[in-house]
């Protein structure tokens, strides 16, 4: 038994590194980008520690260039999911009552594994097999997945820490127990960073876990795995098993020992999981926790005092990073009609400049959208926007898949402010703007809010104070996470706890000490010191 108080050390939030020309991470980049390509990956599911094949294959490509195969995985089936819960309820005593310190030392030891020689595996995984920049996978797969484990346990320290007042008879404690039953965790393809998150918060709190990665992202997925693996996670505490979301997910919830559901991906999936759950919800051994972030329509509103060049730039890194392909991204952008001409000149040379292809030319801004069914959906927006009287494309508008499912940057003017394009989500590089009259700031400002059924993120771009106060109070429930005179993308662990609410999921704030509080199911504890001995009141004696 150890006897002292541990400590997590102070996190801080882990240094980006730029890859510049030169520089010796880039090469080391370059050269592990190489080996992947040159490797094909047999990733099995991992059940209890063991590695399990059973043939069902699927397959591991490069959305920038689909006819390259990157590995194969194994894909479950009920027989396996029944396994891995099983797996995850044996290994579930031992590990929930492992001292705190001890689960705490097991993630700090994989963020200082991937801080060092994990980081160029996972960063070149990501980058293959997802198609991110260097950028967009340093800033991903290495800075936020280390921060989750370097913060995580500092935020575990503050829960635990969190007790109840005592008296001078009755010592009062609160014990901080894992749920009942097993987590579920559903990670989506465009975050190694939610991939390693989502799994590994509740079993930092003592859960254990049936893990669900998306098949798009298959090859970051396998590599968290063998970094958890070897920080000395004990096996059955996360269990892997990929698969469709048809077969895995029913599955999983209609077992009576689900405790919890940690999900990431769209409103529709995750509003089925839900009704899944409520349908019968007598039949599980507890109420289920649902933690969920979905989708989103987020937005950036300028006032007539923007400075316009911080604008522009927020709308391409906004919209155009990763390929639209986040929650947060800019979709949508509301523009004084009175300064819209600069900005119109501005933007479009700016994304006349955008360089997209493959992600192994460091010169590029943009890769490829995940894979054919994404190709086809924002392809059919391009679509409709090219057909419908309303909406002008000003740039971009470009598609083609014959290498790889590559859509150009596209910027989409809308006559209509509740167009099909200003309200729905799309989730690829699309950037549709509504130019409003100057003098109709607070009018339009109701609309943003009223337009999108979500309310993850969005910005205010103004130098005048008053417009931002104006735009901060109008757009309230807009935006889980707002940024005045920032792009609404970018949150970092323990400066912008993220999430959103309406139908953008239940805003349980990644990033924070909010989320692990959804992982436990507290006991409080009253120890009385000197018990009293007579049942008597003084108020019963004789007068």
């Amino acid at each position: 038994m150890f006897n002292g108080i541990f400590r997590v050390p102070q996190p801080v939030n882990e240094p980006v590194r730029d890859y510049a020309p030169g520089t010796p991470e880039r090469e080391s980049l370059k050269a592990k980008l190489k080996e992947m390509l040159d490797t094909q990956v047999d990733v099995p599911m991992i059940i209890g520690g063991r590695e399990i094949r059973n043939g069902t294959l699927g397959q591991i490509r490069c959305p920038h260039d689909h006819q390259h195969l990157l590995g194969n995985y194994h894909q479950g089936n009920a027989y396996f999911v029944e396994k891995a819960i099983q797996a995850a309820n044996e290994a579930k005593p031992d590990w929930s009552r492992m001292p705190w310190d001890a689960r705490a030392i097991v993630f700090l030891k994989a963020a200082e594994l991937l801080a060092g020689r994990y980081r160029d595996v996972l960063n070149a995984a990501t980058m293959l097999n997802v198609s991110k920049t260097p950028h967009q996978a340093e800033i991903d797969a290495a800075c936020e997945l280390i921060d989750f484990w370097r913060f995580n346990p500092h935020f575990m320290q503050e829960v635990y820490g969190d007790q109840p007042l005592s008296t001078k008879e009755a010592i009062n404690y609160m014990e901080h127990r894992p749920l009942d039953g097993f987590v579920l965790a559903i990670t989506p393809f465009n975050f190694t960073s939610i991939a390693g998150n989502l799994p590994t918060v509740p079993a930092l709190m003592g859960n254990t876990v049936v893990w669900k990665p998306a098949s798009a992202a298959m090859l970051p997925a396998y590599y968290i795995m063998k970094i958890l693996e070897e920080a000395g996670l004990p096996p059955g505490v996360i269990n892997m098993i990929p698969g469709p979301g048809p077969i895995i997910g029913p599955a999983a919830l209609a077992h009576t020992d689900l405790g919890g559901i940690h999900f990431t991906g769209s409103t529709r999936v995750f509003s089925t999981i839900y009704l899944e759950v409520g349908s019968d919800i007598r039949k599980y051994i507890s109420y289920p926790r649902i933690v969920g972030e979905t989708g989103g329509k987020d937005f950036i509103f300028a006032h007539v005092s923007t400075d316009v060049d911080a604008l522009v730039c927020a709308l391409v890194r906004g919209a155009f990073e990763y390929q639209g392909q986040k929650c947060s991204a800019a979709s949508r952008a509301y523009v004084p009609d009175t300064i819209w001409p600069e900005v119109k000149e501005k933007l479009l040379a700016e994304v006349a400049d955008i360089k997209m292809g493959d992600i192994c030319d460091f010169r590029n801004f943009m890769g490829a959208v995940i894979d054919r069914e994404a190709f086809a959906t924002i392809s059919g927006y391009i679509d409709y926007a090219k057909s419908s009287p309303g909406l002008e494309i000003l740039a971009g508008g470009g598609c083609d898949d014959s290498t790889g499912y590559f859509i150009q940057p596209t910027v989409v003017l809308s006559e209509d402010p509740k167009s099909r394009l200003m309200e729905e989500e799309i989730f690829g590089p699309v950037l549709t703007i509504y130019v409003y009259p100057e003098t109709q700031y607070d009018e339009t400002l109701q609309l943003c809010d009223e337009t999108s059924p979500y309310g993850l993120t969005g910005s205010i771009f103004a130098q005048d104070r008053a417009a931002i106060v104006k735009a901060m109070d109008a757009l309230r429930h807009a935006a889980g996470n707002f940024y005045v005179n920032d792009k609404p993308t970018g949150a970092v662990v323990g400066q912008q706890p993220f999430g959103g609410s309406r139908a953008s999921g239940t805003n349980d704030k990644a990033g924070s000490w909010l989320n692990l509080e959804r992982w436990v199911t507290p006991r409080t504890i009253k120890e009385t010191l000197v018990p009293p001995t007579d049942f008597r009141y003084p108020y019963m004696a004789d007068e």
